[in-house]
């Protein structure tokens, strides 16, 4: 079994077997979080891209935990040479990393990523990861039509932005669902601020229309996939 837990935005901590994974950590500023990163522990920390509401505490908690910090290759540099993470893995879009819980690649996302000091983020991009469960990351992106091809076999959780003018809003998700064909859908990077306010239960309801399960977990919860 996989335990999703929402940190907030589009953090997520995962846990499978023994490992810890975290994805995007952004807590000290969030104004949604119900944690802070001294409160977080992980052996994995996997960033989807550079803008600062993804990164914004990676270096703290990989740094603290020993943990492995796994990114695109200008991400996973710039954390080594400027905030000293001792141990990272850069990668690029298409290729596969083999982790001690499983596999993770990463996958195309049509988005921007800019480091917080203006450094160049490499591309953006999602992770497909593949344990006990086939999950799919999709980070911060718009709609595009190769989501159909993201995985070969049936994803058993997609976790899709909602929030719209940075990333796809309701609308869009609903037919990335379709797309992907995945077990069940979890919205992330909303209602952090009002911009990015969506209504989770009316979207959730749009899926479960078009033939899915939808999980809409509250921040700070955990869900079993």
């Amino acid at each position: 079994m996989v335990e999703l837990t929402w940190l907030g935005h589009a953090s997520w901590s995962l846990q499978i077997g023994e490992h810890r994974i975290v994805i995007d950590p952004f807590l000290s500023e969030n104004p949604s979080a119900k944690q802070s990163p001294g409160e977080i522990d992980a052996d994995f920390v996997l960033l989807t891209h550079g803008h600062f509401d993804h990164v914004a505490d990676a270096a703290e908690i990989a740094n603290r935990s020993n943990a492995l910090l796994v990114a695109n290759y200008e991400i996973a540099t710039w954390f080594a040479e400027k905030h000293d993470v001792k141990n990272t893995l850069g990668m690029n879009l298409g290729g596969w990393a083999e982790l001690p819980f499983g596999r993770v690649k990463m996958t195309l996302a049509h988005h921007s990523s800019q480091l917080p000091d203006g450094s160049y983020g490499g591309n953006p991009g999602g992770f497909l990861i593949e344990c006990e469960r086939r999950l799919y990351f999709a980070g911060d992106t718009a709609l595009f039509s190769d989501m159909q091809f993201i995985a070969p076999e049936k994803i058993d959780c997609a976790v899709l932005p909602i929030g719209d003018l940075f990333t796809m809003g309701p609308s869009d998700s609903v037919q990335a669902a379709k797309w992907l064909a995945p077990k069940c859908v979890v919205p992330a990077h909303y209602n952090t601020w009002p911009p990015i306010e969506q209504d989770a239960q009316v979207w959730a309801d749009s899926i479960r229309q078009a033939g899915f399960e939808a999980l809409v977990p509250e921040v700070g919860e955990a869900v079993s996939i």
